[in-house]
């Protein structure tokens, strides 16, 4: 299994020596490397990689920031942090990080790296076959009753402990999974977590309201709770609506 890598990373001669060392060691395959960490996130969300090399001190969005949102994704890709700063390491591994690598690179340690991606690829099991139905629809909870709802029709998300109130124009309904487990069912082309405890529908976004500590409030089309935005995903939700 060819994997797919994007690399991220402002530094021109530590990006030119990471593919370097990649094309020389591996058959990984990169597919673009971006010196600016919004430019990445835009490209992620619309294009699935298997492997993000992440320098932390990058333009726009950080490393650990631009981390966190891609720790978000339904397609989540391996991790690698390649940095100069050895303080952010236990950060890097809470974020499930593969690895942390310190500048300048040892070529030893990327090998062995490179050995364990392609081992970890290896091991993963084949993508479950889905019918068109089941990927467009999930299923929630109301009075005891199982209703059958189209992914559209999700405006929103709230975590309640172990389970995730979800809003859709005909009512709240409950979803018997976590906040977390949900998104890996949202397509995050459509679905953004605003919040520890809220995801929100992009389509369904009516208003933006500027909030305190200069974040914003989302109104929607058409449920009624008013949705925050925290100060973590500022930036991604900036970028995200053209802020």
């Amino acid at each position: 299994m060819q994997l797919n890598a994007l690399i991220v990373e402002d530094e021109y001669l530590a990006r030119e020596e990471l593919t370097y060392l990649i094309e020389k060691h591996s058959t990984i395959n990169i597919v673009a490397a971006f010196d600016d960490g919004l430019d990445a996130f835009k490209f992620l969300q619309s294009n699935k990689v298997d492997v993000v090399f992440l320098d932390i001190n990058v333009p726009s969005i950080d490393g650990m920031l631009l981390a966190r949102n891609i720790a978000q994704f339904s397609h989540k890709p391996q991790i690698v942090f390649t940095t100069a700063y050895k303080e952010y390491a236990v950060d890097a591994f809470e974020l499930e990080a593969v690895d942390y690598l310190l500048k300048p690179l040892n070529e030893q340690r990327v090998i062995g790296l490179l050995a364990k991606l392609q081992a970890r690829a290896q091991e993963q099991e084949p993508p479950q076959v889905t019918t068109n139905i089941r990927s467009h629809t999930i299923n929630l909870m109301l009075n005891n009753h199982i209703h059958v709802t189209a992914i559209s029709d999700i405006c929103c998300a709230i975590a309640n402990e172990k389970v995730t109130h979800v809003y859709t124009a005909e009512g709240c309904f409950v979803a018997p999974i976590t906040i977390s487990e949900l998104m890996l069912r949202l397509p995050t082309s459509d679905f953004f977590r605003c919040h520890r405890s809220y995801c929100i529908n992009i389509n369904d976004v009516k208003e933006i309201i500027p909030w305190v500590n200069s974040t914003y409030m989302i109104k929607l089309a058409h449920v009624e709770p008013h949705i925050p935005v925290s100060r973590s995903n500022l930036k991604a939700f900036r970028c995200l609506m053209q802020l």
